[in-house]
């Protein structure tokens, strides 16, 4: 269990990072290059699940639930944006 846990935590943060990597270079104007290591952080997020010992259906509807938890917090954390009453409903109902 204990396991598990850590590794959705890491391919939250691969995915959740390698993503706002990608949305830097796109939407502010980021080098290029980072860009390309978003792409290689989100690759290593696709490779991560597969440590998990259960079935793919199941590892992905539970890190459903961490990656929405995760990503507000990364938001309030990282981006500075501080989570309002929809966010906090939404992710209480995912």
């Amino acid at each position: 269990m204990l396991t598990s846990l850590l590794l959705f935590v890491i391919a939250g943060f691969l995915e959740i990072g390698g993503g706002y990597l990608v949305w830097l270079w796109l939407r502010n104007d980021f080098s290029w290059m980072l860009g390309a290591l978003g792409g290689f952080v989100l690759f290593l997020y696709g490779v991560v699940p597969t440590f998990q010992k259960t079935h793919f259906h199941r590892v992905y509807a539970a890190y459903g639930g961490v990656f929405i938890v995760m990503s507000v917090f990364w938001g309030w954390l990282i981006d500075g944006v501080i989570p309002d009453n929809y966010d906090v409903i939404g992710t209480i109902i995912a």
